[in-house]
């Protein structure tokens, strides 16, 4: 078996999204392939209902599946096929826009204010670009854990892993999508096919990917007595690995444990054309997205 290397870790960086949501973005807007086949990945974390309750109003979508997974606090949601509903702690939402949708995603948080979540955008291979759209929400309690005799615990929200399978199925990138906890000083391999590109975001304590011995956190430039300074981030939080290829991932858990986001796909390797929240495959459909957006036939009758 072989390791997957780390190409890179990064800090997801500050960004204002939405009607004025404040949310940390790990990648997005830049190289589509990089992560081929996922686009954008936001960590919308927060305890001032100031920084998240404008939500994301009415938007619309095409040519890609969202995931939303929810941590803290509650999102509702509504769409222009009638659809409506609210997201929970630990509720997943996965919705593919296929043809076109409008939706809107409005964070409520929770009795003390604290609102936490993940958004994952997937690209559509062109052959189901003009798809129906549909959804899929999955309830907490439906989502499996897997505990192994070390302690760690992965819930397993799609694909399949340890000999439990995610409930979210049919999807495109054919993911994987693991949440997984590794405890204080234990180092732990993960199998990986190897045909998927992949990448941990990690959002609590601190681990030390690939062959390394202890826990290491991102490099990052700090001011230290008014001089700015690299130093690492043993906090490991709000950081986004991104590995080569191999069949492993192997992570050496700090001295309070590292929990992160697993996430693997099959690259599509098609061109992308990409303006916000519609992603073609060339210019023209893009611009043709637009004129539907503009002539009110962006949405399509569903049968």
């Amino acid at each position: 078996m072989s390791i997957r290397p780390v190409l890179e870790t990064r800090p997801a960086r500050p960004t204002l999204e939405g009607a004025g949501v404040r949310l940390h973005r790990a990648f997005g807007f830049q190289d589509p392939t990089e992560l081929d086949p996922f686009l954008l990945f936001d960590d919308f974390r927060n305890e001032r209902p100031e920084d998240y309750l404008k939500g994301f109003p009415w938007h619309p979508h095409r040519g890609i599946e969202t995931i939303t997974y929810v941590l803290a606090g509650t999102v509702e949601h509504g769409d222009s096929l009638g659809n409506a509903g609210r997201l929970g702690a630990g509720d997943v939402q996965w919705m593919t826009a296929g043809s076109g949708i409008l939706h809107q995603e409005m964070p409520l948080g929770n009795a003390k204010g604290q609102m936490h979540g993940f958004q994952l955008w997937a690209n559509l291979p062109s052959r189901l670009k003009m798809t129906a759209p549909r959804y899929q929400d999955v309830k907490a309690a439906d989502i499996p854990e897997v505990i192994d005799d070390d302690g760690t615990r992965v819930r397993v929200i799609v694909g399949s892993f340890w000999g439990r399978s995610g409930p979210v199925d049919g999807i495109a990138a054919d993911p994987q999508y693991l949440d997984v906890f590794v405890p204080a000083g234990v180092r732990k391999t993960f199998k990986i096919d190897t045909y998927r590109r992949a990448f941990a975001y990690v959002f609590e304590g601190a681990g030390r990917f690939s062959e390394a011995s202890r826990p290491e956190g991102v490099l990052l430039e700090k001011e230290v007595m008014g001089e700015e300074v690299r130093i690492r981030d043993l906090s490991g939080d709000r950081t986004l690995v991104r590995f080569g290829s191999g069949e492993e991932v192997t992570v050496q858990a700090g001295d309070q444990g590292v929990r992160f986001l697993l996430i693997s796909g099959a690259p599509l390797e098609e061109p992308v054309a990409w303006h916000g929240p519609i992603v073609m495959n060339t210019k023209a459909e893009l611009m043709q997205a637009m004129a539907d957006l503009r002539n009110g036939t962006f949405i399509r009758p569903v049968g």
